[in-house]
């Protein structure tokens, strides 16, 4: 038995009755529907015994399960290393995935299946010490590290038919080829159907023979090992079951594993193999994630077309396009009946001109642009995201093998009633209701967890705190993460708080341990809280830099905002805060002075932010008392010190004006001062920036005072010729940050100039309405009773009017 030879499925040793004896090597190329409807006709015409598959022999106790009517495709065996989760590997399969198709048709005819590849257990571990490859994650799949050769077989296949495109030539003689049958129902195959059935089979591995001949391995070694295992399983299902099994394995490894070896040449290559402790499960899978990638046994780039190709019965050309106006219709372009025909039209058209059997991808894709889409690449590229690849999310039943940290958030999910989706939406939360704030501590908890299932956004139309918004997509990868996750704890709670507290323990710097903080209000894990505000207090003590400071600041000032929706107790976080700003304030004028533009720029930042957060731990405080006061005295001192950096004296100078803490005239006056002649123009440019730069406003204050825009257009036009050059890019960042509408307007105040001192805008020049110094009486009355209407309060009395 050792030494027996294996043929590869041909037709030519058929007997009288059926097939040729087996047993049968079905070589396929991974997720090709033309190569699961061919392994289907096959194993409906050889009836296999026993069906063996490329694939963790591990994975066998699971098999079970695919036939479990809550198992849906796509769908991935997840094996992971036990002690370090984020080794693992996938091996995805979608519904016309060839070793899906095996699998479900021996379940359903109870027929023995089994995989029959390297363990887990071996090639987990072989990527671990495999010194030319880097321990990188799940981020690739088993398929994509094993079946990807130098030379690619398909493309060589394709340059010797004469094609300069491999998936083009694969279309042609393989998905476009007229199979047995597509579904695994309907009338058992014709007398001459056995033979024809594995036909594809043998002329493949012929083909993949030459090839193996003329490339050896093709830049696998790995791949040695791992056939002469499948060698040796095959051996063993032969003593069981005899010559009648059917094994489906990539083509390229067909030649080796019908070449004529030892038992004992094969167990030598496997000995002294390294080993990990591995765990197995399914996990939902993707069309997206099944198009990350291209090449031979890997992603395959429109996983919605193959679907597509797979599932229809007849007429796949009209049924795609009818697919596609369906779609274009919801999203409300106007797509009729006669368009759908005419695409059909034009794909057939352009299929014959090009010399194709049928029209594939790239004659319906420009039937579609030129018909439905009118020429345009913008409803084509929604084609392409929604049905050329698609949105399909698999799901695996709850009877499936899972780590109790998944099975806990599993039960969040269908409790809190939030569905894996494969596509991105956005969820807006209303923490004022009790199941939108479990939500947002679930959402929370998991990305302190590092679970990146959503990513807050900046809520729309609010911004009170008891609203959040966020952003959501399932990724497979995440099942990785939530295993990784497993070692803090085995609900999301438990887990999450473990991790909280270990962070606080290794933080180094004082901003980590307040953004933890602030995580752990955002999250509710009260027992991890206390550890991080020992943690923080400690830091904060020790910690004597203003930069640090001023970083951790505004992350404790969000916190305390918590409180009030979450009723979470932030009094020892308040007093830590109190006594962080108060350090601000006596240590960060020194600190702005002796500053290169990097630097200035980096600490304009860190001002604002201050600003922002006094602002939200004194809210009670009156004008010019407490924190608050202390911090306009601080404000006041950085705009008149000429030794600050211009950008800061600038911004501090507009942060006064907007608190109503400085009054207009003494906003010129410091504007004048900061551009007078004797200031270098790089100084005056990067007061400018300071004071009106940015998206916050700072057009607008330029529109509506025109003593400031006509001193920064004195100081514009003054400044020296062999200078303007090096402050051009300052201006340049500072104005092109404006709406389009504000530099309009600007531009018009400017060209229009000045209004004479003493003379009236109406003698000047056509005004541009509710522009210009003062208050318009007229104007402001207009507006009133909107406002009151918008603030309920009751229209004024006639009588007060008059």
């Amino acid at each position: 038995m050792s030494g027996a030879t294996v043929a590869a499925a041909t037709p030519q040793g058929r007997t009288a009755t059926g097939p040729a004896a087996g047993p049968w090597l079905l070589g396929v190329r991974h997720h090709g529907p033309g190569s699961a409807r061919a392994v289907l006709a096959a194993l409906r015409a050889a009836r296999p015994a026993a069906v063996l598959i490329e694939g963790p022999p591990e994975g066998d106790v699971l098999l079970p399960l695919a036939a479990d009517p809550h198992m849906r495709p796509p769908v991935a065996l997840l094996a992971h290393a036990v002690d370090d989760p984020g080794r693992a590997s996938f091996w995805p399969m979608a519904a016309f995935s060839p070793e899906w198709v095996a699998i479900r048709w021996a379940l359903g005819h109870d027929v023995p299946v089994r995989f029959i590849d390297l363990p887990a257990a071996h090639s987990l571990a072989l990527r671990e010490t495999a010194s030319e490859e880097p321990a990188e994650g799940p981020e690739r799949t088993e398929e994509e590290e094993e079946t990807t050769p130098v030379v690619d077989p398909i493309r060589v296949l394709a340059e010797t038919a004469g094609y300069d495109d491999p998936e083009r030539w694969w279309e042609d003689v393989v998905e476009h080829r007229s199979a047995t049958g597509g579904t695994d129902s309907g009338a058992p195959p014709s007398e001459d159907a056995p033979g024809d059935a594995l036909a594809p089979f043998g002329a493949l591995a012929e083909a993949m023979g030459a090839l193996r001949e003329a490339y050896g391995d093709g830049g696998q070694p790995r791949d040695a090992v791992r056939e002469a295992y499948m060698r040796i399983q095959l051996r063993t299902a032969r003593k069981e079951f005899g010559d009648g099994v059917a094994v489906v394995c990539g083509a390229w490894h067909v030649p080796a594993l019908a070449a004529r070896t030892t038992l004992a040449a094969d167990r030598a290559l496997l000995k002294g193999l390294p080993k990990v402790k591995t765990d197995l499960t399914w996990v939902p899978w993707t069309h997206r994630r099944l198009a990350r990638r291209s090449g031979y046994g890997a992603g395959i780039d429109s996983p919605g077309w193959y679907g597509h190709l797979f599932e229809a019965a007849d007429r796949p050309i009209e049924r795609w396009m009818t697919k596609v106006a369906g779609l274009l219709r919801g999203e409300d372009r106007f797509v009729s009946t006669a368009h759908v025909i005419e695409a059909v039209r034009l794909a057939e058209t352009l299929a014959a001109l090009r010399g194709r059997p049928l029209a594939g991808l790239g004659e319906t894709t420009d039937a579609v642009r030129a018909v439905m889409c009118e020429g345009s690449d913008v409803p084509l590229a929604l084609v392409r995201d929604r049905l050329i690849v698609g949105e399909s999310l698999g799901e695996v039943p709850d009877t499936a093998p899972a780590v109790p940290l998944q099975r806990d958030l599993t039960r969040s999910q269908r409790t809190l009633r939030l569905r894996p989706e494969a596509s991105e939406r956005e969820l807006d939360l209303d923490l004022r209701k009790e199941t939108d704030a479990a939500r947002s501590r679930l959402l929370h908890r998991l990305r302190l967890l590092d679970v990146g299932w959503g990513d807050p956004v900046a809520a729309r139309g609010s911004t009170g705190t008891f609203r959040e918004s966020w952003r959501l997509r399932w990724e497979p990868e995440l099942h990785v993460r939530v295993a990784e996750a497993g070692v803090w704890g085995t609900t999301v709670l438990t887990a999450a708080t473990a991790k909280a507290a270990s962070q606080a323990v290794t933080a180094t710097a004082l901003a980590e341990v307040t953004a933890l903080a602030e995580h752990c209000l955002l999250a509710e894990l009260p027992d991890a809280l206390p550890v991080v505000m020992k943690a923080l207090a400690d830091r904060a003590a020790l910690d004597a830099d203003v930069g640090h400071l001023a970083d951790a600041l505004p992350a404790l000032a969000r916190s305390l905002r918590y409180g009030d929706v979450r009723s979470t107790d932030t009094a020892a976080l308040a007093e830590v805060a109190a006594g962080l700003a108060e350090r601000i304030c006596v240590g960060l004028p020194p600190a702005c002075t002796g500053l290169d533009p990097d630097g200035a720029e980096a600490l304009r930042g860190q001002v604002e932010a201050v600003h922002r957060a006094i602002g939200l731990l004194d809210t009670g405080a009156e004008p010019g008392t407490g924190l608050r006061g202390r911090w306009d005295a601080v404000l006041h001192k950085l705009a008149g010190r000429e030794a600050v950096a211009g950008i800061i004296r600038g911004r501090a100078t507009r942060l006064l004006l907007d608190e109503g803490r400085l009054a207009e005239d003494e906003a010129a006056r410091l504007m004048g001062l900061a551009l007078s002649p004797g200031t270098p123009p790089a100084d005056a440019a990067a007061w400018i920036e300071g004071f009106v730069g940015g998206a916050s406003g700072g057009g607008m204050l330029l529109v509506h005072d025109e003593r400031l825009l006509g001193l920064v257009d004195a100081w514009l036009t003054g400044v020296p010729a062999d200078q303007f050059t090096d402050v051009l890019p300052l201006l340049r960042r500072t104005f092109s940050a404006y709406e389009p509408g504000v530099r309009r307007t600007l531009g018009e105040l400017v060209r229009r100039g000045p209004v004479p001192e003493g003379a009236r805008r109406d003698d000047a020049a056509p005004a541009t309405g509710g522009f210009g110094p003062g208050l318009d009486p007229v104007r402001a009355d207009a507006v009133e009773p909107v406002l009151r209407l918008l603030l309920g309060r009751p229209p004024e009395p006639v009588e007060a009017a008059v």
